[in-house]
């Protein structure tokens, strides 16, 4: 139901899964198996595959903890959006691109929940996206020393905001990695 003319695709949107932002993320290696397999069935059903690379002082574009981790591995005919913005579309080319490609629906995953995560699904979402958040394939690292929930916590509630979020002419929820269809036009709001 988005509100993107002429755009029926949907496209998994990896976000951040980069070995620095990863390293102390919580249920690491589960949060990337569930990507892993969310990444091998979008690739089955045809639907694109875009992954997005944080570059910033932090992490230096071409070094070792700003590459994504080894399980995954973008395809080269798959597109690779560099950011340095919680937000994905923020001074990027990821709307030209998705517009390219025919997406109006986005399936998020990746890292971190709390900051690119959360920003992105917004941005998403303001843009006229359908947006649905796999419940189980994003993740954060404890930041609780500054005041932050511990990390299962900042993930159960952004799963239950996401859940409910609302607008007109658009559709955005959660599911999990096993519900995800790509074919499907319509998200889950039973998880």
């Amino acid at each position: 139901m988005t509100t993107l003319a002429n755009r029926s695709r949907t496209a998994l949107l990896v976000v951040d899964v980069q070995n620095a932002v990863m390293r102390d993320a919580c249920d690491r290696d589960a949060v990337v198996a569930n990507i892993v397999d969310l990444v091998e069935r979008a690739r089955r059903q045809n639907a694109p595959v875009v992954w997005v690379q944080h570059c910033d002082e932090g992490l230096v574009k071409g070094s070792d903890e700003w590459r994504i981790v080894p399980e995954l591995t973008p395809d080269d005919a798959e597109a690779l959006i560099e950011k340095s913005y919680g937000d994905s579309f923020e001074d990027t080319v990821l709307e030209s691109v998705l517009a390219d490609l025919g997406i109006g629906r986005l399936v998020v995953a990746g890292a971190q929940t709390d900051a690119c995560i959360r920003s992105t699904l917004h941005g998403a979402f303001v843009r006229g996206y359908d947006t649905t958040l796999v419940s189980d394939a994003h993740t954060t690292e404890d930041q609780s020393e500054w005041g932050a929930p511990p990390p299962e916590a900042v993930i159960a509630h952004t799963n239950l905001y996401w859940k409910y979020q609302t607008a007109p002419g658009r559709t955005a929820g959660t599911t999990d990695t096993v519900s995800v269809d790509f074919a499907a036009a319509s998200t889950d709001h039973t998880d």
